[in-house]
């Protein structure tokens, strides 16, 4: 049996994921201990040529859905992988070279514990792409799994045991948005643990402008709202709201850490993140009273 299987998503990006499999590649570690399970989702482009180009060097396994979103694409590798461990990364990330080693030493020493590694910005001349990052790391810092229910590791650095992930009924494939949030809430509330791996370093490389910055903080907030509403369909306990004052320091955080105008940048594009959090939350809860209300009538609202 494999040590682990890399789980890779994938859709319509064949450059991004032909970087991340050379650096897979070149992981300074055994590569006949794990495997590259690479999920395409209902893409259009054709993955073979890339797939066979690097099986000289990655052991790769390529398979194909229909597009039921990133949840269910992990899912359907962690379902045909081989790998006593899973690790999850995205297409638009590249490992460091002590990525998996990192990972397999706190696993081997820490059974039945969701692993996240440090993930990093790949893209330091984006502002749009660095303040996003730098949203991740406070919500490391001051809301993390370790210490606080309803935290989350992301899934573009996380690894847990295969045999656990599956029981636990892997991630919601109802979720665009929020799967890791939601898989990691249902792991606290049956008392698994968290590691958290500074070692395990993943870069990201989410090339971003203002319009997708917005947007993608906006769907952020839509996902969010639709983890909250599917942990009640789970009868699991209401996640706390954090105080007013969190979002304050968060915002404040920029020109606190940065004494110039990239602070005074920095703290006005997290602003606007949370501002677009917000609306996306506020838009999803409406679509969901409206949509829970067409239901009660029959539908007879809509028509």
């Amino acid at each position: 049996m494999k040590h682990f299987s890399i789980v890779v998503p994938t859709c319509n990006r064949p450059e991004s994921l032909k970087r991340l499999l050379s650096a897979l590649a070149d992981l300074e570690y055994p590569a006949e201990r794990f495997e590259v399970i690479v999920v395409d989702d209902g893409g259009r482009f054709p993955l073979g040529p890339i797939i066979q180009d690097c099986r000289e060097r990655l052991n790769t396994v390529l398979l194909r859905q229909p597009m039921t979103g990133p949840a269910g694409a992990r899912n359907f590798g962690a379902a045909n992988a081989g790998g006593r461990n899973l690790a999850f990364i995205d297409d638009d990330c590249r490992p460091a070279s002590g990525w998996l080693q990192a990972l397999e030493r706190v696993l081997d020493e820490s059974q039945s514990a969701v692993c996240g590694g440090r993930v990093m910005n790949g893209l330091i001349g984006n502002p749009y792409s660095a303040a996003s990052q730098f949203l991740m790391d406070y919500l490391y810092e001051h809301y993390s799994p370790l210490t606080t229910p309803g935290a989350f590791f992301t899934t573009n650095n996380l690894a847990v045991a295969r045999s656990e992930f599956l029981e636990m009924g892997a991630f919601d494939p109802e979720l665009r948005f929020g799967e890791d949030r939601d898989f990691c809430y249902r792991w606290a509330m049956r008392g698994g643990r968290f590691r958290f791996v500074p070692e395990a370093v993943v870069w990201h490389f989410n090339d971003l402008r203002l319009s997708s910055f917005i947007r993608l903080h906006f769907q952020y907030g839509g996902g969010t709202a639709s983890f909250r509403s599917r942990a009640r369909i789970k009868h699991l306990d209401r996640v706390r709201i954090n105080p007013p004052s969190w979002y304050l320091k968060l915002i404040l955080s920029g020109v606190r850490t940065r004494r110039d105008l990239s602070g005074v940048v920095l703290s006005l594009l997290l602003a606007s993140s949370q501002a677009a959090n917000t609306a996306g939350f506020l838009w999803q809860r409406l679509s969901d009273l409206a949509a829970r209300a067409s239901s009660r009538t029959g539908g007879s609202a809509l028509e």
